[in-house]
């Protein structure tokens, strides 16, 4: 099947990806612009997952500081070169992502960070919550309150404030994907006056 240009432009305008990447997924998808679409992104995660093994040892600390000086955030995010640290893509992840955690209030940078005796204790609250119900719905509705305490104070977790149907770390793999390398965000701190 023959591929207009234009539809592969398209493409390439929506999801960021190559030109031949996108001429592929289109001939694979016969033409159907939204099965294309998918296409990509399953490979975009895919291709994501491989270089989520390699070292990122370059990369920015960023900062921003919120209107009238009353929030602040400072990031690190982390690359494997400084060829893509000093890209304007990066420096844009790197804005944005600050910009999230002044809005949003992240406490934590992933799941694996939230301690033991938390967790045990929004376990215990849930379960509390849910008592009279059936054994099997209690723990059903403790792991999707636990879930939800995850997305309130993970980070990584948390929806991304430019873009609700994504979480953060949904828009750092799209962002793996089109850039082909690993990229981490390895710390943050939300400084707020009177907090």
């Amino acid at each position: 099947m023959e591929i207009p240009a234009k539809m592969v432009s398209d493409l390439r305008a929506k999801t960021g990806a190559g030109i031949n990447d996108c001429k592929k997924a289109l001939q694979d998808a016969s033409g159907d612009f939204e099965a294309a679409i998918e296409i990509l992104r399953k490979k975009g995660v895919a291709t994501a997952d491989k270089k989520a093994g390699r070292h990122a040892g370059q990369g920015l600390v960023h900062s921003y500081i919120h209107l009238g000086g009353k929030v602040g955030v400072l990031v690190e995010i982390n690359c494997e070169t400084d060829f893509v640290a000093k890209n304007e893509e990066f420096k844009q992840l790197c804005a944005d992502i600050c910009m999230h955690i002044a809005a949003l209030s992240p406490i934590y940078l992933s799941c694996e960070e939230v301690p033991a005796d938390i967790i045990a204790k929004e376990r215990e609250i849930a379960a509390a919550q849910a008592a009279g119900k059936p054994a099997q719905a209690i723990e059903k509705i403790v792991e999707g309150k636990l879930n939800a305490y995850y997305k309130d104070v993970c980070l990584l977790e948390q929806p991304f404030v430019k873009n609700q149907d994504v979480s953060v770390k949904d828009y750092l793999t799209q962002f793996i994907a089109k850039m082909g390398e690993n990229t981490v965000i390895r710390r943050f701190a939300r400084f707020q006056v009177g907090a």
